[in-house]
């Protein structure tokens, strides 16, 4: 049966509250999307640099990026006939603040996340 977040969620935290973070966790659940935060660290990147690296084409690359866009996660602006993206870090930080109060994850890494998410969920993956 399905529950909306409300209904599902422990007294004091409302549907406000965990829209964010499902779309952060959304957004990075992907592994090209992990992949271009990755080499945002670095610097800024025109969006066809981005998409060079992976064998997609550059409408899928921009699906990507929108989505990540829309989880705050990156920003895009446009310089001259070329657009650019850029890493919004600031974006995580509710995520890592609510996997640290797990407290068996010292520093945030997604991937011993999503490996402790498929052990517990009896997932292979």
């Amino acid at each position: 049966m399905y529950l909306p977040v409300d209904a599902a969620a422990p007294s004091g935290l409302n549907r406000a509250m965990s829209d964010p973070l499902d779309t952060v966790f959304a957004a990075i659940a992907d592994p090209t999307r992990r992949a271009i935060l990755s080499m945002l660290l670095e610097d800024d990147m025109a969006v066809t640099d981005v998409a060079e690296p992976f064998e997609m084409s550059l409408a899928a690359i921009s699906k990507h990026l929108a989505i990540l866009t829309r989880a705050g996660l990156i920003s895009q602006e446009r310089r001259g006939r070329v657009k650019w993206c850029k890493l919004e870090p600031d974006a995580l930080r509710d995520a890592s603040i609510w996997m640290q109060s797990f407290g068996q994850f010292e520093a945030v890494n997604l991937d011993a996340f999503e490996r402790f998410l498929a052990a517990e969920l009896g997932h292979d993956g």
